[in-house]
């Protein structure tokens, strides 16, 4: 579904990722894992076309997108939940949500996606109305996930989706999670909490330095000492 193949990064003279791999099969879900400013941000940041790639391909369905704007790679199946939600609070819950069927494939089942949004977060329709200001923090991180599934992704980014909110709320959001990747969609997961992630994950990667440091399955990861000692502090 997505294969990632010597992607490099750079911010000006800085090089941020270094000859990175990585696959992501359909109705997988992906972790990557590693200390505060490894690269993680950069790395779905430069999938999702929002930051250029200094080399290497990444292809998703075969096709390789690691030229194209960040518009163009949405047409091609991907969609982006942002690190720190950023819903548009003076908009209504609903119309944050239909801002998110723009891709030129979703627009015709907007309804059928919206209701499917609904039945995964019935908090959203009880404040369909409402400004997304007004939400809660866990109902934003709901809400970003929702506008993101209404492009009718075959891949979701996700960065970050625990970030400041209370343990309650990222378990109900990763129990959405296990249902989004039953649909067939898969998942790339950037998140701050390595054990949550990697129970949540069938596989996931070490990034250190811009450099992936180990992978494997989530249970071989958590066992290694590069994880241990430099993510969990063991």
């Amino acid at each position: 579904m997505l294969e990632v193949r010597g992607l490099a990064a750079r911010y000006g003279d800085a090089q941020a990722l270094w000859d990175i791999d990585i696959d992501v099969a359909a109705a997988e879900t992906v972790c990557i894992v590693g200390p505060n400013g490894a690269g993680k941000t950069t790395l779905v940041h430069t999938i999702a076309g929002l930051h250029p790639a200094a080399a290497g391909s990444i292809r998703v369905g075969g096709v390789d997108i690691a030229r194209l704007p960040g518009h163009k790679v949405c047409a091609h199946g991907i969609a982006t939940v942002p690190e720190g939600r950023r819903v548009f609070g003076h908009m209504t819950v609903r119309d944050n949500l239909l801002l998110g069927a723009y891709r030129r494939a979703a627009r015709p089942v907007h309804r059928q996606t919206e209701a499917e949004v609904y039945r995964l977060f019935p908090r959203l329709a009880e404040r369909a109305g409402q400004a997304a200001g007004a939400l809660s923090g866990g109902e934003q991180q709901m809400l970003a996930i929702g506008r993101a599934l209404m492009a009718r992704p075959r891949l979701l980014l996700l960065d970050e989706p625990s970030l400041g909110l209370a343990p309650v709320v990222v378990d109900e959001v990763f129990d959405a999670l296990r249902l989004i990747t039953g649909t067939g969609v898969a998942v790339l997961l950037v998140e701050q909490d390595v054990e949550r992630a990697l129970a949540a994950s069938a596989r996931g990667y070490l990034l250190i330095e811009g450099r992936i440091a180990a992978s494997g399955s989530a249970a071989q990861l958590r066992d290694t000492d590069e994880v241990r000692q430099r993510v969990l502090g063991l």
